[in-house]
């Protein structure tokens, strides 16, 4: 399955990370992604850094290794956060950070990568595993 279109960028979720990261299902398709291209978002890294510093992995040396494989923080822009707060509905399991990460895809006109299944009925989402739920 190829996760880019023509060469645009992709948006990667804190689940697909973590999901790469530790090996689980899907992770060969964040894998294919992995690269110059790829892109998180502001606000996805900071989640992330904080569940991987739960786990105990060591951020700094995690956050390194990202940057030199070419993952691309993106800022958050206040467009960002308004778009973010016309996504989904109300109970519909979307996070502010799910909802930001979807905000920064759909301004650089890309897909998303995400586990989790509350996404899968916008459009731009790419679900990297079946019968994923939350992480």
């Amino acid at each position: 399955m190829s996760v880019t279109r023509n060469g645009t960028p992709i948006v990667l979720d804190t689940s697909a990370l973590l999901a790469w990261l530790l090996g689980e299902t899907g992770a060969d398709v964040v894998r294919e992604a992995i690269g110059p291209r790829a892109v998180v978002s502001a606000a996805n890294w900071a989640e992330l850094a904080r569940k991987v510093s739960d786990k105990g992995i060591d951020w700094p040396q995690l956050r390194n290794a990202l940057v030199a494989l070419g993952l691309n923080v993106e800022p958050v822009t206040a467009a960002d956060a308004e778009t973010s707060a016309t996504i989904g509905e109300r109970g519909d399991g979307l996070s502010l950070g799910d909802r930001l990460c979807i905000a920064v895809g759909r301004r650089l006109n890309c897909n998303v990568l995400t586990a989790d299944t509350a996404w899968t009925q916008l459009p731009g989402v790419v679900l990297i595993r079946r019968g994923a739920g939350r992480p």
